[in-house]
């Protein structure tokens, strides 16, 4: 079975599949953008869940119930801030991707959703981010087979059109 790469346009947050991806703080606490949209979604259990994960560095990911939210988990990842990409933030946000996917084969989750990492608030240009996410989870699933569905779901319709036309002939 080929696993099928979805372009969405929409809230990550009412999504009823096996896990979405939250793109993280450091903390794990919470913050603005989708952060703060799926810790609100989810319900303060989450929050009292990730003080016992001690955080996340960046480019790592954890793992957590969905709770209040229709995903029955969220796989929280931090993605870099953007320095104009000489501090290895290519690299990082490619270990997002792929520390993700890890997560998930892990659960044996086959259906994931991913926000676009880093592109909000953190700077990261958002056509370089489109390129890596792809790439990303393209080359992960030359070896991995246990996923049906990886989602990319936008909230912006300019994303969307990016991963779209990134998307063709893939």
């Amino acid at each position: 079975m080929t696993t099928k790469l979805t372009v969405l346009q929409g809230d990550i947050t009412q999504l009823a599949i096996d896990a979405i991806v939250n793109a993280a703080k450091n903390s794990l606490l919470g913050g603005g953008g989708v952060d703060g949209a799926i810790h609100r979604a989810a319900g303060p259990k989450l929050s009292e869940y990730c003080e016992t994960l001690g955080g996340c560095p960046t480019g790592e990911a954890r793992i957590t119930p969905g709770f209040n939210l229709p995903a029955r988990f969220i796989i929280h990842t931090v993605g870099p801030v953007w320095h104009g990409g000489k501090n290895h933030e290519t690299e990082l946000l490619a270990s997002c991707y792929r520390q993700s996917l890890l997560l998930a084969e892990k659960h044996q989750l086959r259906r994931v959703a991913f926000p676009c990492i880093s592109t909000g608030i953190y700077g990261f240009p958002a056509d370089i981010a489109a390129d890596i996410a792809i790439e990303t989870a393209l080359s992960f699933l030359q070896h991995k087979t246990v996923f049906d569905e990886i989602i990319f779901c936008c909230f912006q319709p300019s994303d969307v059109a990016l991963y779209q036309i990134r998307l063709q002939g893939k």
